[in-house]
């Protein structure tokens, strides 16, 4: 970005700024000299991690710029290094369509996929051998950057691949994402940028001790902390948390003359483009390759040194490196065919198995938790580990004492893969599921068809507490105010013995509690209140009704008036409404045959709880008519977003695959649904930009 003598400049108009015996005051004729240097030393900092002054001198030399901006209003400009703060509060983000849509990529987790993959691209390019590029996979937030005329315009969340959120805000407080570039010297008059938001190892680790400090939960892991950094609406604190914008595809550009000879011909260029201007691009990491040997190659060594990196990264990317043959290769609906993703191995680490504990959960079943010596995997520290049932610790042979091999599925879940027997000492004891409830020591059972054992009393503090907990959570009855640690304790002073108990709670005595001020009381009394009036469908979840999750609430809510329309209707008509078979239907018609239930729901009706419907089906839209189920994990949005987006188009949605569904979009790692779907010929498989088209194209018509 900078050459020797403009480094040799700006080092000695820094000392002018520093210099206590020239006292440079600052004019409209330097001010701009004064703006170069804090950038210059902002890209050393923040770009090169190479600072070649101290954070106190930094911090002078700004001052002096801050001073004289608010002396002189006039002379402030939008990029200078002051703007990037004193934003304050964002009021909300607007959606924003990219100028070119946002593709995932396709994955592929060993040399077999990577082979076949270039097998493909040979033959689509009519060449022998082709030359790749081979650079990190950056584990954090997506996002798009567009800048015009030099200037940063816009920044925006990847959001469903089409439409993001404008966060441009909180992208100016992220200092390795420059305000202005000078793209004009490469004739681009407009230009879109794709890249990753990051939390460093570092940065993340500082952050976590902090929030144990304050007595908060530690974050998952670093792309968490990004991801919800950029949600921040106060983007004063988006300044501290000090993320880092890594850059490194271009996917749109405007250019200033029609006529203009294009010289950037390969992606390479791209990347040292955006290097010179003073982005932080994998320049230093990116590899060329000649030929699909030399990328798996690369990646294995690559994949060695992947813990000493300061950021994570979750694999490599390989992408055909000349552009022309790029757009000639083009790109399926989901995802280019000019460019892979290669997924590293889930991480993995042994430690030992110390104990086993027996949780009981709101519908009384019984959950094995291992207890292990705490041990890092994949950056998250595991201490805890669910090994879900009896049969899954005999089929693995766990006995406490052993050593055991632990993985996290897609760097996300935690699982014991294997005991070590290996290893075995002989002290190692067998594991023991109790024949009575841990909590109430009610006898447990288990149904022939079922694996996991279960409290059948329906009084259990432990089921109690669970209850309560599901039926102010988020998805549910969103009491937020009111968390887990909150129901625990309320329920351990008496205060919260039944669901209708969270409307009755005694806030004089709360506020003699610590931590229990003024604002925090008025603030559950508010959230309290407020969920009284949530949608009926948000009620029938959070009474926690055996196998009617969210999907099966919306269904029940559209089908009826008034919540005790239920009460009334038999097993052969529950069985008529979508996603509702024999099992659930059951669960349904059993939960309002007892009094104790039908007791609860009067009360809380005499509280002022909503139990009408207003949401009744859907007669119009682009999908009436037809049935979804989404399965796996998508590539560019929630599954939440995908299901509003089926609901707003009419259509109904399944939670199990059966006949009666006719779409089933899979993502990553879909599983046995697929698998089942695949069984079912009735039955269309689609990808998320299939689903998306079929939403679109109806929408266009």
């Amino acid at each position: 970005m900078y050459d020797v003598e403009q480094i040799k400049t700006i080092q000695a108009n820094t000392l002018k700024w520093l210099d206590k015996k020239l006292a440079l005051d600052v004019t409209q004729e330097n001010i701009e000299m004064l703006r170069e240097v804090l950038r210059f030393h902002e890209y050393r900092y923040y770009v090169l991690n190479e600072p070649s002054i101290s954070d106190v001198e930094y911090d002078l030399v700004y001052k002096k710029l801050e001073q004289a901006e608010k002396a002189h209003p006039e002379w402030v400009i939008s990029d200078s290094p002051t703007q990037r703060v004193g934003v304050g509060m964002i009021k909300d983000f607007p959606k924003t369509r990219h100028l070119v849509p946002m593709l995932s990529l396709e994955n592929s987790y060993n040399s077999e996929d990577l082979l076949d993959w270039d097998r493909k691209v040979r033959e689509l390019s009519g060449l022998e051998t082709l030359e790749y590029t081979v650079e990190p996979k950056f584990d954090g937030a997506s996002i798009s950057l567009v800048y015009e005329n030099d200037k940063l315009l816009r920044g925006v969340t990847r959001g469903d691949g089409e439409t993001g959120d404008d966060i441009t805000p909180n992208i100016y407080q992220i200092r390795s994402i420059p305000l202005s570039a000078k793209f004009s010297i490469h004739n681009i008059r407009q230009i879109e940028i794709r890249g990753e938001i990051m939390m460093t190892k570092e940065h993340f680790r500082r952050y976590n001790e902090k929030l144990m400090e304050e007595g908060v939960p530690p974050l998952a892991n670093p792309r968490n902390a990004a991801a919800g950094t950029l949600r921040i609406k106060d983007s004063k604190i988006v300044r501290e948390r000090n993320l880092v914008g890594f850059l490194y595809h271009v996917s749109d550009i405007n250019w200033i003359e029609n006529s203009a000879t294009q010289q950037l011909k390969q992606h390479t260029s791209m990347i040292d483009m955006l290097w010179d201007l003073g982005f932080k691009s994998p320049k230093q990491e990116i590899k060329i390759c000649r030929g699909i040997q030399d990328v798996v190659d690369e990646i294995n060594a690559f994949e060695k040194k992947r813990d000493d990196l300061p950021y994570e990264i979750d694999g490599m990317v390989i992408k055909v490196n000349d552009l022309s043959l790029q757009e000639k290769l083009g790109m399926t609906s989901h995802h280019p065919r000019w460019a892979i993703a290669y997924k590293f191995k889930a991480r993995q680490a042994t430690s030992k198995l110390l104990d086993v504990e027996f949780q009981v959960g709101r519908t009384g079943a019984v959950t094995p938790v291992a207890k292990i010596d705490p041990v890092a995997v994949g950056g998250v520290t595991v201490s805890s580990i669910s090994i879900h049932n009896e049969d899954y610790i005999n089929e693995k042979d766990l006995h406490i004492g052993d050593r055991v091999l632990i993985e996290r599925s897609g760097d996300v879940i935690p699982q014991i893969v294997k005991a070590l027997p290996e290893w075995r000492t002989g002290d190692e004891q067998p594991i023991h599921f109790p024949k009575h409830c841990p909590v109430c020591q009610e006898s447990l059972h288990k149904l022939e068809e079922e694996a996991v054992w279960r409290c059948s009393n329906a009084a259990c503090a432990a089921q109690l507490v669970e209850r309560i907990i599901h039926f102010v959570s988020k998805d549910a009855m969103d009491i937020r105010s009111l968390g887990e640690a909150n129901v625990r304790k309320f329920h351990a002073l008496h205060w919260l013995n039944d669901i209708p108990g969270v409307y009755a709670l005694p806030f004089d005595e709360m506020a003699k509690l610590d931590g229990f001020g003024p604002k925090s009381i008025q603030n559950l009394k508010a959230a309290i209140e407020q969920s009284k009036h949530q949608p009926l469908f948000r009620l029938i979840y959070g009474l926690g009704i055996r196998f009617v999750g969210e999907t099966t609430a919306k269904t029940l809510a559209r089908h009826i008036h008034h919540l005790f329309d239920l009460e009334k209707m038999s097993l052969e008509e529950l069985q008529q409404l979508e996603d509702v078979g024999i099992k659930v239907a059951t669960s349904i018609h059993d939960f309002f045959c007892h009094p104790e239930h039908i007791r609860m729901l009067k009360t809380l009706e005499t509280i002022g709880l909503n139990l009408v419907s207003e949401k009744q089906i859907q007669t119009s839209g682009s999908l009436v008519g037809k049935t979804f189920l989404f399965t796996g994990t998508l590539p560019t949005m929630k599954r939440s977003e995908a299901e509003s987006m089926v609901e707003a188009e009419g259509g109904q949605l399944l939670s199990g695959v059966s006949s009666k569904l006719n779409f089933l979009i899979a993502g990553e790692d879909a599983g046995s649904k697929l698998e089942k779907a695949k069984k079912i010929p009735a039955i269309q498989i689609l990808s998320e930009q299939e689903f998306l088209n079929m939403v679109y194209g109806s929408n266009q018509h």
